[in-house]
């Protein structure tokens, strides 16, 4: 039964996942559209290049007037892989040769220098996190050359979080200890599906054993949170196979588990054209598999964190959670203050005092840029007045799955009824599908409601009532 967590929330409990395994199927073909998954508001199509380097740089300075204890988090991507997996939405650069990293690196520690230049004062950082491509691509001693570039530069938290993305196949022991030594607590590894014929066809071969003992290898080391990432919706996935991943992921236990909606994106990712739609799930059965996924988490005992993310009950953003201070930036659901993020390398996003500004995407242009002495950026956003807000509003729905629309407007300002009454309007239907309650102006989100999270978090983007432009889909579809 479902029953009450900290402070009024409804937690997570085996009568909420019934009620999604029971949802018309008439209603999800209906609910299925396509819609950002909100890693930032605004998304990335409302991002232009008036952005530029002179722009950082403003921003820099108005984050370093913030004062010296003012925390950062800091990102850094690495790009490389040895292989493209097909459903790979990443941005990588394959390669077979690994002295190249060492240039890459080079060119870190210049971009590095570029921002700190405007940041005399203010290097504290309580989150990193190495992401790619594949950060393992680099060996022990370019992982600790990064290391010292990065260390020599900031000063990390004796608290921080510090984590990183591995592949299990081309990560070893012995690199995951060097990680530990240098100061690396959480690691997430990519699991995707353990079936073989579905490894076999996405082109990552991946056993279960060679999962297993990398992870037993890292508790071993004293990670304190270990994540796995799934993939659900893939080609040749069947809710039995599927079924038997979630158990074998069970039996290790990770701290975390992202359960990701396969973004079948062909128009964006060409390499994802290989794969023969054929083989695809439908909507249905690939909201079938989520609730495979959702149904045997939550008999484990974990906790729903947003639209694909569960954790131990234990765990911070469990905790977080259940009493709706859970936070969502770049990098993930998160507990940590930092105002600002400070992105390194190519295609990295950084937000810096309401303003998001990514790197170049081609590795030469990104070095040619940086030789000039210029930071690299391609485009980005400042956030205006009614972006913060609807910002706070859907980060509210996206993390605790609940907004207070009286109590956020009113610390804007802003009167709710007045500056919401279109979506307000739009809420109703919302609830006719069972997807919200509401009670006045607050918005509580029903167990589909979790789910289907996209959906509900998208009435409060105005930018989506505009026509898209033509050339084809600009999302993946909500389910």
């Amino acid at each position: 039964m479902t029953t009450e967590g900290p402070r009024g929330v409804e937690a997570d409990g085996i009568e909420a996942v019934r009620q999604v395994e029971q949802v018309d199927p008439e209603l999800l073909l209906r609910l299925s559209r396509p819609g950002p998954r909100y890693t930032s508001y605004p998304t990335a199509p409302m991002w232009n290049d008036s952005v530029t380097a002179q722009t950082v740089v403003q921003r820099l300075q108005a984050a370093e007037a913030s004062g010296a204890q003012s925390p950062l988090s800091l990102y850094f991507h690495i790009p490389f892989c040895e292989q493209m997996c097909r459903y790979c939405g990443c941005n990588v650069v394959l390669a077979r040769q690994h002295h190249r990293a060492d240039r890459y690196i080079d060119y870190l520690a210049r971009e590095m220098d570029l921002v700190c230049a405007h940041l005399p004062r203010r290097r504290r950082v309580v989150q990193l996190h190495l992401g790619g491509g594949t950060p393992t691509f680099l060996d022990e001693r370019q992982l600790s050359r990064l290391w010292s570039e990065i260390t020599d530069r900031f000063q990390i938290d004796p608290r921080a979080e510090v984590a990183l993305e591995v592949d299990p196949v081309v990560t070893s022991i012995q690199q995951l200890e060097l990680l530990r030594g240098l100061g690396f607590n959480r690691v997430s590894m990519g699991v995707q599906d353990f079936t073989p014929e579905v490894q076999q066809y996405v082109g990552r071969v991946q056993p279960v054993e060679l999962t297993s003992a990398l992870y037993e290898g890292a508790r071993r080391l004293g990670y304190q949170g270990i994540n796995f990432d799934l993939i659900y919706g893939l080609p040749m996935q069947r809710p039995e196979t599927f079924a038997a991943t979630l158990d074998q992921v069970l039996q290790m236990a990770p701290d975390r588990v992202a359960v990701f909606s396969y973004a079948h994106v062909p128009w964006m990712r060409p390499h994802q054209r290989a794969f023969d739609e054929a083989l695809l799930p439908t909507p249905l059965e690939k909201f079938r598999l989520f609730t495979l996924a959702l149904r045997r988490f939550v008999e484990a005992g974990y906790v729903q964190i947003g639209m694909d993310h569960f954790s131990r009950p234990d765990d911070e953003l469990a905790r977080a959670r259940l009493q709706r201070r859970l936070q969502r930036n770049f990098q993930g659901y998160t507990v940590l203050p930092a105002s600002d993020i400070l992105a390194f390398g190519i295609t990295g996003i950084s937000e810096i005092q309401g303003c998001y500004a990514q790197n170049l995407k081609p590795l030469a242009r990104y070095y040619r840029t940086l030789e000039s002495g210029r930071l690299p950026i391609e485009r980005g956003r400042v956030l205006t007045d009614d972006d913060r807000l609807r910002r706070e509003v859907i980060h509210g729905i996206m993390c605790n799955f609940f907004v207070d629309l009286e109590r956020v407007c009113a610390a804007h300002g802003l009167d709710a009824g007045s500056t919401f009454a279109t979506e307000l309007s739009d809420v109703e239907l919302l609830q006719r599908q069972n997807l919200v309650r509401r009670d006045g102006l607050q918005l509580r989100l029903t167990p589909l409601g979790r789910v289907l999270v996209r959906n509900v978090a998208m009435v409060f983007d105005p930018y989506l009532r505009t026509p898209q432009k033509p050339g084809g889909q600009t999302f993946s579809n909500t389910i």
